[in-house]
């Protein structure tokens, strides 16, 4: 082989005919012995023979799934025909070494050097590139976490505002004004409507404007109001009321100040008012992030 031969392949053949396998840069034993002028047999032969010079990091034989892999990798760049009877071999940088002292050949000597040339050449194009894919692959993930974000979030708004169709979510806290009756009388209506099992009530001042309030409630939902004093005149409202609605147990209990509805043995509202006086004046509300269990307990519930 000429030597303008030799550099024809360096310049349009060689890089062509590096492949990455098994995480190696490798030339295939066909495309090397082509390259040397000689048979693919009589090339791995000569490897056989010398077999401890070429241990598996200088040359291996590939498998049916490297060989399917590079199959396609050759139809998509439709570069070279890809007939093959056997699995080749692969040779790294280091076994392309080695086989120039195996032949001993000049050709093959000044080949392999070319070849160690290329692939320094891809070595060094890998590197120089390496930064560019970082940052891509960077990119790329800010992009994933970016998009999953975006995904909880939407997923997040579309639950507030199912929430918010079901009537389901209510205010945290505010302030009801004098002369704000409806108003007022609307939102304890709605907590009621949101009760699915049970309706708790601590008030220490309950008339029957309560328990027009209490029609508001779900059917089958269990309604208990605990007061400080139960007048003859509370107990036949409520009596009267039980004769025609799901009936409300009432329960004398002393040892709360303030006002409180739980409903459904979790959610604890706290009110500045009693129930009957809303509107009339100024009070605050909140809904309190907290366990019902303690009190509920306390309750002997």
């Amino acid at each position: 082989m000429a030597k303008n031969e030799v550099e024809k392949f360096e310049e349009k053949e060689l890089k062509d005919k590096i492949y990455n396998i098994r995480g190696f840069q490798v030339m295939l034993d066909r495309d090397l012995a082509e390259l040397y002028g000689v048979e693919t047999r009589i090339l791995n032969q000569a490897v056989k023979r010398n077999k401890d010079r070429f241990p598996d990091d200088f040359c291996f034989l590939m498998n049916n799934t490297e060989v399917t892999k590079w199959r396609s990798q050759i139809v998509m760049s439709n570069s070279v025909k890809i007939g093959l009877r056997w699995k080749p071999y692969a040779f790294t940088e280091q076994g392309v070494a080695m086989l120039a002292g195996v032949l001993k050949s000049d050709i093959a000597v000044k080949i392999s050097i070319q070849i160690i040339k290329a692939f320094l050449e891809m070595r060094k194009l890998i590197l120089s590139n390496a930064q560019v894919f970082q940052r891509l692959e960077t990119l790329e993930i800010k992009q994933i976490e970016t998009t999953s974000r975006l995904i909880e979030t939407d997923s997040k708004i579309d639950k507030v505002f199912s929430l918010m169709e079901s009537g389901e979510i209510k205010q945290k806290q505010g302030i009801y004004y004098e002369n704000q009756a409806y108003d007022a009388y609307k939102f304890v209506s709605d907590i009621f409507r949101s009760a699915k099992k049970s309706i708790l009530i601590i008030d220490n001042f309950v008339d029957d404007s309560v328990l027009t309030i209490l029609t508001k409630r779900n059917k089958g939902v269990k309604a208990v109001i605990y007061t400080k004093s139960v007048s003859d005149q509370l107990k036949l409202d409520v009596r009267k009321f039980n004769e025609q609605y799901e009936p409300i147990k009432l329960v004398e209990f002393k040892n709360s100040h303030d006002r409180f509805i739980i409903i459904d043995d979790k959610v604890i509202y706290h009110f500045g008012a009693s129930l009957k006086d809303l509107g009339k004046k100024w009070f605050g509300f909140s809904r309190m992030d907290i366990e019902a269990v303690e009190m509920l307990s306390r309750l002997g519930k």
